[in-house]
């Protein structure tokens, strides 16, 4: 007698489901390893999308919790009742009689979870979790991006130049873009699509559609981060950066103090035939740059700062911050720049205000009585602008 083999071998549908919630779980967790989320933010979020999806389903608001294994992907949904002596509200309460046919320890007040999961529930529950899966992986995706690059504000980063829309510019970083506003470029300096191209972080905004990293070629940080950079003394401490001036595109000064005496400080940023410096003028289009030597003497340090023009004297008033100085008369509209700029990038970088005078002008007007100057030596400072 030959025996029918019909239904033998066949996957149970009780064990096909089982099949694929473990499935899911393992997926979910190569997924979570693959973006670097961790797994419990979206196990929380299939429970909230379960908690919605039998609230819609079951057109009740019952308080309920659920509860997903973490190992085979199975869940179960609970509905929280309270114990009450009489019932008037049959989503919410269960008498205390029904409560102790359950476990006779019960009393009035506790609240008693019941298993409320639907038999059917399986492809409702798996349509809703996949539609909060995929929005919670966006989020947490944005958050990562968010504490990546916040943690990189007031630092330098490199891209590619992905559009230019609008006069803004677009910079591919990997995983995101950042934006830099046309307050934020260098006058006249060309952005070429697919150029690389370094910027400063000025700023990490969070946004509903996610990060937005608003970057700089203007500010002075870019050029002090350059240098840390570029100069191994002043990234290990030995040389210190006391202030920056710029003017984008065209003229900045830095103004650097050794803390070993034995380490020339000026010379360490210009480095070797100039490799250093010229590596960070090149990097911003030949924008000239002047590194001059900073003194706890503030006469000294302004005579310094007016680098290349040479200094006779300097008087200083610190009360008020105002110093007076006496240039040779062929070195006077050196010292002030082409429309102002040499005086003004000075006074930018010491915090004083200079008033300069050539030798001609301080013989013919004399000088203020109630100002001590004090003559001047060499500067100390290397000029990009004239090597």
């Amino acid at each position: 007698m030959i025996k029918s083999s019909r239904g033998k071998g066949k996957v149970k549908p009780k064990q096909k489901e089982d099949e694929r919630a473990k499935e899911f779980i393992n997926a979910l967790n190569m997924l979570c390893t693959g973006k670097g989320i961790e797994p419990e933010v979206l196990y929380e979020a299939i429970e909230e999308a379960l908690v919605n999806a039998y609230h819609r389903d079951s057109n009740t608001n019952a308080d309920i919790r659920v509860e997903l294994n973490r190992e085979n992907g199975s869940f179960h949904i609970y509905a929280k009742k309270t114990i009450v002596e009489e019932v008037t509200d049959s989503v919410m309460e269960i008498s205390l009689g029904e409560a102790m046919a359950i476990n006779p320890d019960y009393q009035v007040g506790d609240i008693l979870e019941i298993d409320v999961t639907p038999s059917n529930f399986g492809r409702i529950a798996a349509q809703n979790a996949k539609q909060m899966v995929v929005q919670k992986i966006r989020e947490a995706e944005r958050g990562i991006i968010y504490d990546e690059f916040s943690s990189q504000e007031s630092d330098i980063v490199s891209g590619m130049i992905e559009r230019v829309d609008k006069q803004n510019v677009y910079i591919n970083l990997g995983k995101t873009a950042a934006m830099m506003a046309p307050s934020e470029q260098i006058a006249g300096e060309e952005y070429r699509v697919g150029e690389t191209i370094k910027a400063f972080i000025i700023e990490v905004k969070k946004t509903n559609k996610g990060p937005q990293i608003v970057v700089s070629r203007t500010h002075p940080g870019l050029l002090k981060r350059l240098f840390e950079n570029e100069v191994p003394e002043i990234s290990d401490g030995t040389v210190e950066i006391k202030s920056v001036a710029r003017e984008p595109g065209m003229r900045s000064k830095i103004a650097v103090h050794s803390n070993d005496e034995s380490v020339d400080p000026v010379g360490s940023c210009v480095g070797l035939k100039g490799m250093r410096v010229q590596t960070i003028v090149n990097e911003l289009r030949n924008e000239k740059i002047d590194i001059v030597k900073w003194s706890v003497d503030p006469a000294k340090y302004i005579a310094n700062a007016l680098s290349p023009a040479r200094v006779l004297s300097v008087a200083v008033n610190e009360e008020e911050k105002i110093s007076r100085v006496i240039v040779p008369d062929e070195h006077l509209s050196l010292a002030i720049g082409k429309e102002g700029q040499n005086a003004r990038l000075a006074a930018k970088l010491t915090g004083w205000k200079i008033d300069i005078k050539s030798e001609t002008q301080v013989g013919e007007e004399g000088t203020d009585d109630s100002m001590n100057f004090v003559e001047m030596g060499e500067a100390e400072a290397f000029n990009a602008a004239e090597d």
